[in-house]
């Protein structure tokens, strides 16, 4: 059995690294699918889409359950889902059996998305929570970014369809590992799940519902950014493929490890400074710190589709990345805060469900719409609107101002 608090971090990260890799890897070889099955960009922007449906639709489902029984079977099994669906991605003959998969690949991501942050919440030292969050969520840039250079690699040696079989493999044979997880002693829901009820004592939560819009209109800009990427810098550009992919994984790779860490440290040093151990005090100091950091990306995201050439887009990505990734832990840390502890799978698939249904479901295809019809660069630039509504959204209320 896996009882060790620090083991179980590590593995639960190295999972979420997976789980990103698998995410992303479609968007590095997404020129080559498009021009292969012969897709508009509004149908390639789709296949963010469907995976997205597969993923909230189902998050609710697994909350409830995971609130009432065991999770490690739940991740254990999202995980193999998620990693036999991204395989089936190479084997597609046509654009019907992308979708397919795609949509597959989402059900399995939304069980371990929606549950191992709150076994990790519950393992970590009451002082580390956001630390510990950090290390977990700075495998969404490093697992992004390694679906960019992984994807952009094998696809330039063997074809697309072998980046989909390299990516999947791993969990595939990873999942089984889950189920040694000796989960922490937490206080469950001893009431039959009622998914409906549950939101509705969530939502009348104010700082949980300003949590969450926020976090729509911040997915909504970094599901498009992390979509369209590799392929703005081919078409804008002119960059090959394989060029892009490496350069702006390895930026995604720094930037996002910057950011991640620093967002994390940044509210925990706030919370220790200030002596507070009221979850809602905690919840607001975390919240200041996602509406500072898109407060910094709006200027950066603009002056990166603006950028003539692109080393100077790259230059001015590694900032933007540092700026957007301050927020991935703290605005968790604000879902799984502003939630009673029973509740908190729920929180968080409530969440998942939220931000995707009103947020990355529409950023691809809408960019891939607006980019058959308008320069790649005009269309990217929705990206910095969802960044300013988000900041909007998570900015200090009169209460938040009164903290130092």
């Amino acid at each position: 059995m896996i009882r060790r608090p620090q083991t179980i971090l590590a593995l639960l990260t190295a999972l979420n690294l997976l789980n990103y890799l698998d995410r992303l890897v479609v968007s590095a070889v997404l020129p080559k699918v498009r021009d292969e099955l012969h897709l508009s960009n509004f149908v390639a922007g789709s296949l963010a889409t469907v995976f997205l449906l597969g993923y909230f639709a189902t998050s609710p489902i697994f909350g409830a359950l995971a609130d009432k029984g065991p999770r490690k079977g739940l991740i254990a099994l999202g995980v193999a889902v998620w990693s036999v669906a991204t395989f089936a991605s190479g084997l597609a003959g046509g654009a019907a059996s992308l979708v397919g998969a795609r949509a597959m690949v989402g059900v399995g991501e939304a069980s371990y998305a929606t549950l191992a942050p709150t076994i990790i919440d519950d393992a970590a030292p009451a002082d580390r929570k956001g630390r510990w969050l950090a290390i977990f969520y700075v495998a969404m840039p490093l697992g992004g970014a390694l679906g960019y250079l992984v994807g952009g690699f094998v696809e330039k040696h063997w074809g697309w369809r072998h980046a989909f079989y390299v990516a999947g493999g791993p969990g595939i044979v990873l999942a089984a590992v889950c189920l040694l997880i000796q989960e922490p002693v937490r206080k469950k829901l001893a009431a039959k799940a009622d998914i409906l009820a549950t939101a509705a004592k969530l939502l009348a939560a104010p700082l949980y519902r300003r949590g969450v819009l926020g976090y729509c209109a911040y997915t909504f800009a970094i599901g498009g950014f992390s979509f369209w990427a590799p392929t703005f810098l081919h078409d804008r550009y002119g960059l090959d493929l394989g060029t892009a992919n490496f350069k702006f994984g390895l930026i995604t790779v720094l930037g996002g490890l910057v950011g991640t860490t620093l967002g994390g440290t940044w509210a925990d040093r706030s919370v220790r400074r200030l002596g507070v151990t009221d979850d809602s005090v905690v919840a607001r100091i975390n919240l200041r710190v996602c509406s500072l950091g898109s407060l910094a990306g709006v200027p950066l995201t603009v002056a990166c589709f603006l950028a003539p050439t692109p080393n100077l887009f790259f230059a001015l990505v590694f900032l933007a990345e540092v700026a957007l990734f301050l927020n991935t832990s703290p605005i968790n840390a604000v879902i799984l805060r502003t939630a009673p502890p029973e509740l908190r799978a729920s929180a968080m698939a409530l969440s998942i469900f939220g931000i995707h249904l009103l947020g990355d479901l529409w950023s691809p295809p809408f960019i891939g719409l607006l980019a058959d019809h308008f320069p790649i660069a005009w269309a990217m630039m929705t990206i910095p609107v969802a960044v300013a509504i988000s900041a909007v959204l998570w900015r200090p209320g009169k209460l938040d101002a009164t903290l130092p």
